[in-house]
């Protein structure tokens, strides 16, 4: 069955650390590596009763969403190896199952395990899915240290290896697209505890020395392509210039710390409340990749691999055919660099027909957005941009209840509030203070879809400038907005505040949205790495 063409690449999903001996006797008891497991989110009705809503599991609803199948057969390696070239669906999801050759319970004599050799067993099954299935790329989909797997694979090993030409950027030929949930990739820090973090790297205790900085540089680092950063100029979190595009990378963080209670909260007392309970919000996302941050803890049962917002955040950008980002431009607050006034921005992206929040930032959470009066560099606390996410026009809308027919915008709404803080002598002051709430606070309602010519255009308002409910604002009712982008393909419109917020934003202050379409497969594998790849698939 050669490939169709439609998107849907096949996925691999890269399980995360299971520590040593009895946690990876256990892991590999499971035949999906735990990423069938759901969830269920306790509600409240309109009266005041408890409502359910359950998630399935990402597998079950790649299966019922998108059509993908789950082919095991017994055993899914073993089934792939047994298949001629192209006669597997390409809509088909695969489970690497690295731990196995290091499980006691399947090895005799079983070697400790290497991070660096369940790279290149990734590679092997990427191969194997690629000539099966017929499909040019696949999709990598991987939890806490599988990201680092990943990376490995896609820095390190495909680049080392002469079968694909030898170049930082060779596994652009083999991975179309890479979702990484609360993955270390600038590693695992204690907090006020360097004393820990040297004896976890000198002793590799039960292997977690893998989340520190030099072993990181080994994995991550290729030996054979000349020109990649010496141990001292290595950051963790960064993909190096020239390498795998991190536009086709999304880091999905969590920020609850509480409910993650594994080795009984200690692993939440040493990474600090400032992560998903044992990842630090800031080492949790690939410099300059897109993400989104949701209040979940790192695994467990109100874990960040099993909930809602972690699949619609994964389905959209595997799927999707629109980028929205958000910019808020223009801001001009009161005071100055040196006065002792700060400015928190709290963030919130909505999508109609969803029932959970798709990326969140707030003081609760202890990540809000940092308003800064200099040019900051891209991170958790000063994003640039403000948001990102991505949408399909083929995804089901409502329907609209006066006229029957199915809404044909995409509607999101982006929640702002803007709080400000005093510090005095280096101790935040409430003399004047007035807790939880916002100096400024609206919500941007943006719809996206055709015009009246049948392009796509993109209409938006404020809440405070609606006089009823959000869910009947009526946007074709008037014109779209201008577009500001000349270039075709993408569009750019700019939505000031309301006039009554310009006396502390600034008279220019404004949202800055900017569409651009975007299709999977959307970047052809260059050079000699084309022919390699083939070559080495035939092999």
């Amino acid at each position: 069955m050669p490939y169709e063409g439609d998107g849907r690449l096949p996925i691999i999903y890269v399980r995360g650390f299971a520590g040593g001996g009895a946690g990876i006797d256990t892991a590999v008891d499971d035949p999906f590596y735990g990423f069938n497991e759901g969830s269920v989110q306790v509600r409240v009705d309109g009266a005041d009763r408890p409502a359910f809503h359950q998630f399935e599991s990402p597998l079950l609803r790649l299966m019922t969403d998108h059509g993908y199948r789950l082919l095991v057969h017994g055993n899914q390696e073993a089934y792939l190896r047994q298949q001629p070239p192209g006669a597997v669906p390409s809509a088909t999801v695969w489970v690497h199952r690295f731990y196995d050759e290091f499980a006691s319970t399947l090895t005799h004599d079983p070697a400790g395990f290497s991070l660096e050799r369940a790279a290149q067993s990734l590679l092997d099954l990427v191969l194997l899915v690629r000539r099966t299935t017929g499909a040019p790329r696949v999709f990598l989909v991987a939890h806490s240290m599988g990201g680092l797997i990943v990376r490995s694979l896609l820095q390190r090993v495909v680049p080392d290896d002469e079968r694909f030409g030898g170049t930082l950027d060779a596994a652009t030929a083999l991975v179309d697209r890479v979702f990484t949930y609360a993955s270390p990739h600038g590693g695992i820090e204690f907090v006020g505890f360097g004393l820990l973090e040297k004896v976890r790297d000198l002793t590799g205790v039960l292997g977690a020395d893998i989340f520190g900085p030099d072993r990181m540089f080994e994995y991550l680092t290729p030996e054979r392509v000349p020109g990649t950063a010496d141990r001292e100029a290595f950051r963790p979190a960064a993909v190096p210039q020239g390498g795998f595009p991190v536009d086709r990378m999304f880091c999905l963080v969590g920020t609850n710390s509480a409910d993650y209670t594994t080795a009984l909260g200690l692993s939440t007392r040493a990474v600090g409340p400032r992560s998903d309970g044992l990842v630090q919000v800031d080492n949790a996302y690939v410099e300059g990749a897109p993400r989104s941050l949701v209040h979940r803890s790192h695994s467990g049962r109100y874990g960040i691999v099993n909930s809602e917002e972690g699949y619609q955040n994964l389905r959209r950008f595997l799927f999707g055919d629109l980028a929205v980002t958000a910019r808020l431009v223009g801001l001009r607050l009161p005071g100055n660099d040196t006065d002792d006034t700060s400015w928190q921005l709290e963030t919130a992206l909505s999508i109609r027909g969803l029932p959970v929040v798709l990326h969140q930032q707030s003081a609760a959470h202890l990540c809000p957005v940092q308003i800064e009066r200099r040019t900051a560099r891209d991170g958790v606390d000063t994003p640039v941009p403000l948001v990102t996410t991505f949408l399909s026009s083929t995804a089901t809308r409502p329907t609209d209840e006066r006229t029957g027919d199915t809404v044909a915008s995409m509607r999101h709404v982006l929640r702002l509030r803007l709080v400000s803080l005093r510090e005095r002598d280096g101790l935040l002051s409430f003399l004047d203070h007035l807790e939880q709430t916002a100096d400024w606070s609206d919500t941007l309602v943006v719809d996206i879809g055709p015009d009246a010519g049948g392009r796509y255009g993109t209409w938006a308002t404020w809440s405070s400038q609606i006089p009823g409910a959000l869910r009947d604002w009526d946007p074709t009712a008037s014109d779209p907005l201008t577009d500001l982008d000349e270039r075709p393909g993408s569009w750019r419109v700019r939505v000031p505040v309301p006039e009554g917020s310009r006396e502390l934003l600034g008279p220019d202050a404004a949202v800055e949205i900017v569409v651009a379409p975007r299709s999977t497969l959307d970047r052809a594998p260059e050079g000699a790495a084309v022919g390699a790849v083939a070559a080495a698939a035939a092999g």
